[in-house]
């Protein structure tokens, strides 16, 4: 069998990296994929398509996901199957990327399920896969006949030391203050996500524009691909069938209606739901009486469908024309907003951050480094000491069924409202942090809530952060027809899904800390963005305003039942004294004080952790550890435990595992003739260190010393001195 000559488009990076993109040489039964390669990591993309659509199936039903083989960094998977198991979220976040790029770019009326598989061959620690995944993915399509319009691609931007550089390393990441991934097609952005460290709306936008100047490269690229394999046509397809005459009486029927209820500005969604559905029913109704009619003539899909675009268009009308939003408010508005700390007794910290009909219950837990997650991926081993995560169970919204655990959208939102809060977090807290928002009311950016309730909840448990963090949703309404648009803020749930943007920004009153962003259409002037950007700055300050009304600043100390945390610094060849053979040493002293130690080395010094859910307990293990890596001092006094006796003296535990000699002549100002006449074995004894012997570091005590002379009495030198220090 020939070996297949493969089909290669070169991208120049332009600072001596390129990105290699390969197809007609690996998986060639998919209707289309690729091998994206960059350095020493290596990404095939695999496409499929159903040849048709499911009936009645009226969206767009696309599958991405994101696999990372251990193999590909040379390692073996944890677990008892050694091998790959469900997606990390790691995988799951950069799977939803991908998907968020490419999602709004297949035709409207497209509907048969697509898959897309991304799997990570090859890793370089020097090349993150992540930002070569949309790549990969819309190269792919490209190769394919599916109905795509685009390609599209995915970069990271990073901003270290001040310049901008496209795909940086994981070692060039840590030193940056600005880090997202920005998707786009050649002519528009349509997907960010990212973190950042307080920069300014300015330089975020410069941010966006770097990336989407690479990604006009990338874009070009994947067309000559398309062109090389002949894959400009794509396949002809028949996903719907309309009913024009049925489209326009339901827009002739129900518009005026629909436009109505638009403009009412009613604050309540279950009233605005109940209202356009009757719309809706009334048409039915009207239309295809019951008496006349059986139900299985009843075009049901077809009505649901242009009722929703009727129900879209109105909404969208009467905001452009009017400035009217649903529930009354004006463009940049903000709901009302409640909030109450300290609401739960038994966790760390807590708050409810109410905002119109979305409503977070946020707590914090304080532990330990016990308590830390252990990250075991095939391009990541660590851990993490901050904790966020977001539940967002069925009855929030009113849906009547049961919550199935964590889904890919709650992975999604707890890691944005992550990225908001992680770099206020002191880096010299000794805990682990564990921030879980429960969403109990959804109507518009429960994510953002969560971000706002974590603040209250942090500052309320005594984490002492930098700053407080507040988010907002913003939303966009355009004009095909004319330059008329509608920046909103604090969308509600219907704005979100009717609108054109889906724009959310954090951070403190000195700059952005997180964004993610979804754009739907074409087109997107950085005009837009730009006002987009301000106008949500300023509904960051009037909802921080409300936060620090609630809580000025972090309570001064943490809860009475928050464990207790004291961090001390031991020289590194004493690690081993604490912990004792096979841990004896530091497991007696957790069992008898009731305390959690954890103990750490780096460059040249021990690190003690010592944690309780009390003072005294702190306490008493502080003493014994100090005890143990306490240096003996000359002139110092110490009350030690006599742990032998021979006929010249007796030897005398000062410190754990230091003994210093306690000779018969020091034991009292008058003559002792045998020790045991004064001194028992468990004895405890106040002596004074009186000597260190520099060459052998023995230690010389002395009793009497403490003694107070009796009356008459004169030091001489013992009689028995010589002998003395030959026992010595």
């Amino acid at each position: 069998m020939i070996k297949p000559e493969p089909i290669e488009k070169v991208i120049d990076l332009g600072d001596g990296r390129s990105i290699t993109i390969e197809t007609g040489k690996l998986a060639k039964q998919a209707d289309g994929a690729v091998m994206v390669k960059c350095g020493g990591t290596y990404l095939l993309a695999a496409v499929t398509a159903a040849p048709d659509a499911k009936p009645d199936t009226d969206f767009m039903p696309l599958t991405v996901e994101y696999k990372e083989k251990f193999a590909s960094s040379g390692r073996f998977p944890g677990g008892f199957t050694r091998r790959e198991g469900r997606a990390s979220d790691y995988e799951i976040l950069v799977a939803r990327l991908v998907d968020r790029a490419l999602r709004p770019l297949f035709p409207d009326d497209f509907h048969a399920e697509v898959f897309v598989n991304i799997t990570l061959f090859s890793y370089d620690n020097e090349v993150m896969p992540d930002s070569l995944a949309g790549l990969a993915a819309s190269a792919a399509l490209a190769v394919s006949d599916i109905p795509f319009h685009g390609p599209i691609s995915e970069v990271r931007v990073g901003r270290i030391d001040g310049q901008f550089k496209i795909n940086p390393s994981p070692a060039e990441l840590e030193r940056a203050d600005l880090d997202i991934m920005v998707g786009a097609t050649y002519e528009n952005i349509g997907m960010v996500e990212g973190e950042m460290k307080e920069v300014s709306e300015a330089d975020m936008l410069e941010a966006l524009k770097f990336a989407h100047a690479e990604i006009k490269k990338h874009c070009k690229a994947q067309m000559e691909l398309t062109e090389a394999v002949g894959k400009a046509e794509k396949r002809v397809y028949c996903h719907e069938v309309n009913d024009e005459e049925l489209r326009a009486k339901i827009k002739e029927q129900c518009y005026p209606k629909a436009y109505e209820v638009a403009r009412m500005g009613c604050a309540s969604k279950a009233k605005r739901a109940e209202m356009f559905d009757a719309i809706k029913a009334e048409f039915v109704a009207a239309n295809y009486p019951e008496e006349t009619t059986a139900p299985e003539d009843i075009p049901t899909s077809l009505i649901n469908r242009y009722y929703h675009d009727v129900e879209k268009e109105a909404v969208r009308r009467c905001m452009l024309d009017e400035q009217v939003r649903l529930d009354g408010r004006k463009m940049d508005q903000i709901r009302p907003i409640w909030c109450e700390v300290g609401y739960l007794p038994g966790p760390h910290g807590s708050a409810i951050f109410t905002r119109g009909e979305t409503q977070s219950l946020s707590t914090v837990t304080l532990g330990t480094k016990l308590d830390e997650k252990l990250v075991d991926e095939a391009t990541f081993r660590g851990n993490e000491r901050f904790l966020l995560h977001y539940n967002f169970p069925p009855f929030s919204t009113n849906d009547p069924k049961a919550p199935r655990g964590v889904g890919r959208r709650e992975i999604g939102h707890g890691n944005l409202a992550m990225r908001a809060l992680k770099n206020m977090i002191p880096e010299d807290i000794p805990y682990t942090v564990r921030v879980v928002s429960d969403i109990l009311e959804s109507n518009g950016s429960s994510s953002m809530a969560t971000v706002c309730a974590g603040t209250l909840a942090l500052m309320d448990a005594g984490v002492q952060i930098k700053k407080p963090v507040s988010g907002i949703a913003m939303g966009l309404i355009t004009d095909n027809q004319s330059d008329k648009y509608c920046v909103l803020s604090d969308i509600l749930g219907d704005e979100d899904h009717l609108g054109d943007m889906d724009f959310k920004v954090t951070g403190t009153r000195d700059g952005i800390t997180a964004t993610q962003m979804d754009i739907k259409i074409d087109g997107l002037s950085y005009e837009i963005l730009e006002k987009a950007l301000d106008q949500a700055r300023r509904g960051r300050m009037h909802i921080l305003d409300l936060i620090e009304e609630t809580i000025p600043a972090p309570r001064p100390d943490y809860k009475p039942h928050a464990p207790r945390i004291v961090t001390i610094t031991i020289p590194k060849d004493m690690i081993g004294a604490v912990i004792g053979p096979g841990g004896k040493i530091i497991q007696d002293i957790q069992s008898t004080t009731g305390t959690t130690i954890n103990i750490e080395e780096n460059d040249d010094k021990g690190f003690v952790s010592i944690a309780a859910s009390d003072k005294p307990s702190i306490d008493a293990a502080l003493e014994r550890i100090n005890q143990i890596v306490a240096i003996p001092e000359v002139g110092k006094i110490y009350r030690g435990k006599v742990k032998s006796i021979v006929a010249f003296g007796a030897f005398i535990e000062i410190l754990p595992g230091k003994d210093g000699l306690l000779h018969v002549s020091e034991i009292d100002h008058k003559r002792v003739e045998n020790v045991t006449d004064v001194l028992k074995e468990g004895d405890m004894v106040e002596v004074i260190l009186k000597e260190i012997d520099p060459k052998t570091g023995k230690l010389r005590l002395s009793r009497k010393d403490l003694l107070p002379k009796p009356e008459g009495h004169s030091d001489r030198p013992h009689r028995d001195g010589n002998r003395r220090r030959r026992e010595e």
